[in-house]
């Protein structure tokens, strides 16, 4: 496994110049373990790699990629896991009694992920101990302590989840406190709180917290609250207000049950909030919140959720405004109903009938894109509105960057010409194989024109080996690209590597959205998509659109340049 580096962290600072330094918060994201036991969530290898190179772009402190040997999926991972500037770490729990630390094959598992740093749950609430465990209060401890020292004594840097904390601390105050001891003594560099059921409120967690903070002075805690009374950030606020440096949550809130704290939420609080901007840093540069809004849609996507509209800082309509008097005010002074500019988190203004909102959100994903165009250009409104007319029939381009920025290219009169799909047609067949066997067989046949030549190409979707069909996307996919001649040598390397469909709206208004994801031989990946009442016809959409980005991206001149 790649080695992992992150800047160590500072030290208290002297209280002289405390006033002249902020202080450093550090975000522990767990979205790649909890947001995993959410209930119809299930990430592949491909999808953590994914989501873990978009948390470290953000600037992360902490990535927890899973618990190596609980699955297939989280060993694989830690295998492929990619190199990160963020603190990659390996989640498990402490050591069972009647054995030794070096001795525990569970833990064994994830010292052998090779990460830097390893976060160990434990029991810190004695009738967790006793009645779960079957263990003693002491014998608890010692496997805290020995868990925790062999961690250090491998060199690794090593946190303790103290599980059932708040509850536990309710019923023994003492004993939860020496669940903490026992990890500080084995040498953990945090020891994290943690509200495991979510029923915690926030006014008690910031006493706890500072009754703790009071008793172990020398002890760096980290906070981790769960979303059962709808709570689970402002019970993280209250814990950083009460001395938590270390903040664990999840993208979106994802989670069991309700959820875990939003990291969504809290982050953009605090960059963007004087209370905690004056006082702390963190990892996130006030830029970088411009990408917030788009790693939150693309994570919905790729788990084929529906984003939550009304999500605070990211939601489509945290800053809508409708007709009439927040409008007419909106206009003339958009700190009047937006505590903080939309801009900020990589979101847009709604306002109905007006063009202005969104623009500067429109010329960042352009400029990404590499289209050069001045901020006054009279196209950028006619632009801005399509985009929103075409999200208004289903489609959604903030997860699909490729159709977007072909979108643009044809609206600005940049888009090269390579092709012209003429028709297509699909069949779908169930039949009797040579030998026998009741087998489904898709074809596809795709007529295109190339350089003023017609083409015709067909494909089955049926395995070579297995003779298994894989299904009419399959086969459209493979006639389309088969042949489109001086194009052909420029597409031989993509393939797809992901489908996704959702149904947009209710009824006889519901049309199928569908997201392609595709890869190359150089690893370059882009996402395009299709919206149609038809699945097919969606389907070829977005496959027609992988094509033309793979070309455009290639810098391929068409027959019009």
């Amino acid at each position: 496994m790649t080695t992992h580096t992150a800047p160590a962290a500072p030290s208290a600072q002297p209280k002289e110049a405390a006033a002249a330094v902020r202080e450093r918060l550090w975000l522990y994201d767990t979205t790649l373990r909890d947001g995993q036991q959410t209930q119809g969530v299930d990430f592949s290898v491909d999808d953590k790699i994914r989501i873990a190179r978009a948390l470290d772009a953000l600037g992360i402190d902490f990535i927890e990629g899973g618990w190596p040997g609980a699955n297939p999926t989280d060993s694989d991972f830690f295998a492929q896991a990619p190199a990160t500037r963020a603190r990659f770490t390996a989640f498990g729990m402490t050591k069972r009694a009647g054995r030794s630390a070096a001795n525990d094959e569970v833990l064994a598992e994830v010292v052998n992920a090779g990460t830097q740093a390893v976060c160990l749950v434990g029991k810190s609430h004695d009738f967790h101990v006793e009645a779960a465990l079957g263990i003693t209060l002491e014998e608890n401890l010692g496997n805290i302590r020995e868990s925790i020292a062999h961690l250090a004594g491998l060199g690794r840097e090593a946190l303790f989840d103290a599980e059932h904390f708040f509850d536990g601390y309710k019923a023994n105050p003492a004993y939860a406190l020496e669940a903490l001891r026992a990890a500080l003594e084995g040498g953990a560099g945090w020891v994290v709180l943690c509200d495991t059921n979510g029923g915690t409120l926030p006014a008690e967690i910031g006493e706890i917290t500072a009754a703790v903070a009071a008793r172990l002075p020398e002890a760096r805690l980290g906070i981790h609250t769960h979303n059962d009374t709808e709570q689970a950030v402002a019970g993280t606020f209250a814990a950083v207000e009460a001395g938590a440096r270390q903040i664990q949550g999840t993208l979106n809130g994802l989670g069991e049950r309700c959820g875990n704290a939003n990291l969504c939420s809290i982050i953009p609080s605090l960059v963007l909030k004087p209370r905690y901007a004056e006082r702390f840093e963190t990892g996130v540069a006030p830029e970088k919140l411009a990408d917030l809004r788009r790693l939150s849609v693309t994570l919905d996507e790729m788990l084929n959720r529906q984003p939550d509209p009304h999500a605070p800082y990211v939601g489509a309509a945290a800053f809508a405004h409708k007709a009439g008097l927040h409008a007419s005010a909106i206009l003339k002074d958009p700190t009047t109903y937006e505590h903080v500019a939309p801009e900020a988190v990589g979101n847009a203004r709604v306002v109905p009938m007006s063009n202005q909102a969104g623009r500067a959100n429109l010329m960042r994903r352009l400029e990404e894109a590499g289209i050069a165009v001045e901020r006054d250009d009279p196209r950028l409104g006619t632009l801005l509105m399509e985009v929103k007319t075409r999200e208004d029939q289903g489609f959604a381009y903030d997860q699909a960057d490729a159709s977007f920025e072909l979108l643009a290219r044809r609206h600005l009169g940049l888009m090269p010409r390579f092709f012209e799909v003429d028709r297509y047609r699909v069949s779908v067949e169930r039949r009797f194989d040579a030998q026998g066997r009741w087998v489904t067989a898709s074809e596809a046949v795709v007529v295109v024109h190339v350089d003023g030549e017609r083409m015709i190409s067909a494909s089955e979707s049926l395995d070579p080996v297995s003779r298994e069909d894989q299904g009419p996307v399959n086969a459209l996919s493979r006639a389309l690209i088969k042949d489109l001649g001086r194009y052909q040598e420029h597409i031989e390397d993509m393939r797809l590597v992901d489908f996704k469909v959702r149904i947009h709206g209710q009824g006889t208004e519901a049309v199928t959205r569908v997201l392609l994801e595709s890869r190359d031989a150089a690893g370059r990946h882009w996402t395009t998509l299709g919206v149609s009442a038809n699945i097919v016809d969606a389907s070829f959409q977005a496959l027609e659109d992988a094509v033309l980005a793979k070309l455009v991206r290639a810098g391929v001149r068409g027959s019009n340049g």
